[in-house]
């Protein structure tokens, strides 16, 4: 039996299937590499299996994942494979729902047409919108304010109304905001073009690759005017995920959980901290607020630790550590591999 990677090539995908493989269980990948790498595959093949098996197809192709199934006698999937750019998926929201959407009705209609009824699905912290009181819970109402969090709850939706008429158990984790590195830098996150998220974009302006990073608005209400959100190591993600597999024996039907640390940090807190991590100033400049951005969200763990045992313990100082480490070993990312 094994577990199916979707988006298995990807930035949390490498960092779970390294976790998943010295769980004990046998990890199968698989990846369009629309937006990642055969290096990545490798990295990961270094880091577990050298014949870890790797399936080059799209997620939406649903005959593709159906054969990946077959011919692994997969039993549980994790559905990473997603369009994540929030600023992008204001600006092509027709290609986040097509690829979302349509790759969670590709995996799902697989498993089904396979009798696999284990999923791990990959949501997001974007689903809440603009929350009106910190920090959130499970049950705090979802109103995603950009189509990237409106996609991942459309996927929550069909998820959940697919288990409530079929033998399908799903843990919905909506992530916070994934950040770090494998401790040993050889995985890491490896964006295509400009990075849209804070800290890849950060550590790009410290290795020379930017000149310097965008402060996203500083008008916002919050103590230093700057954004706020919830970071977790990439590793402590990982970490939810085997307990999330784990967690569905006891649980069935359709859960959603947070996977945060509870904490918030600004961006300018999270610039200062890489600061000292680094040992050297980060240039930065302050533009416009960004369209599908909210002004401060973070998580209210309670729940993750009651139903899958677990809780994030990586400060935003090891976070940071990490992601550094990654980024002076690959200054240009998994393409250093060749």
């Amino acid at each position: 039996m094994s577990v199916l990677v979707t988006g298995g090539a990807g930035f949390i995908g490498t960092h779970t299937a390294v976790v998943l493989h010295e769980s004990g269980r046998d990890v199968v990948l698989l990846d369009d590499l629309s937006n990642s790498s055969n290096e990545a595959v490798n990295a990961v093949r270094s880091l577990t299996s050298p014949d870890l098996p790797f399936v080059e197809a799209d997620a939406a192709d649903q005959a593709a994942v159906g054969r990946a199934i077959v011919e692994y006698d997969v039993d549980e999937v994790i559905h990473f494979a997603a369009y994540k750019s929030v600023s992008e998926s204001v600006e092509k929201p027709l290609a986040y729902y097509s690829n979302n959407v349509g790759s969670t009705i590709g995996v799902v209609q697989a498993m089904i047409d396979h009798g696999v009824s284990r999923l791990v699905f990959s949501s997001s912290c974007t689903v809440y919108g603009e929350p009106d009181e910190v920090p959130v819970t499970e049950t705090s109402p979802t109103r995603a304010v950009n189509p990237y969090g409106a996609t991942k709850l459309v996927c929550e939706q069909l998820l959940a109304d697919i288990a409530a008429v079929s033998a399908l158990d799903v843990m919905l984790l909506r992530y916070f905001n994934p950040v770090g590195a494998h401790p040993s830098g050889d995985i890491g996150e490896d964006p295509s073009g400009v990075p849209t998220n804070l800290v890849p974009f950060l550590m790009q302006v410290a290795v020379g690759r930017l000149d310097r990073l965008n402060v996203f608005g500083d008008d916002y209400n919050t103590p230093d005017g700057s954004a706020i959100r919830d970071y977790i190591h990439v590793m402590d993600l990982a970490d939810g995920h085997v307990a999330a597999l784990d967690a569905l024996t006891a649980n069935t039907g359709c859960v959603a959980v947070n996977l945060g640390t509870g904490k918030g940090y600004s961006v300018l807190e999270v610039v200062a901290a890489a600061t000292e991590v680094i040992g050297a100033p980060i240039p930065t400049e302050v533009v416009g607020r960004r369209a599908g951005d909210v002004e401060q969200i973070w998580a209210d763990p309670t729940y993750a630790a009651e139903i899958l045992g677990w809780r994030a313990t990586r400060s935003l100082n090891e976070m940071l550590a990490d992601h550094w480490r990654w980024q002076q070993q690959h200054p240009t990312g998994h393409k250093d591999s060749n």
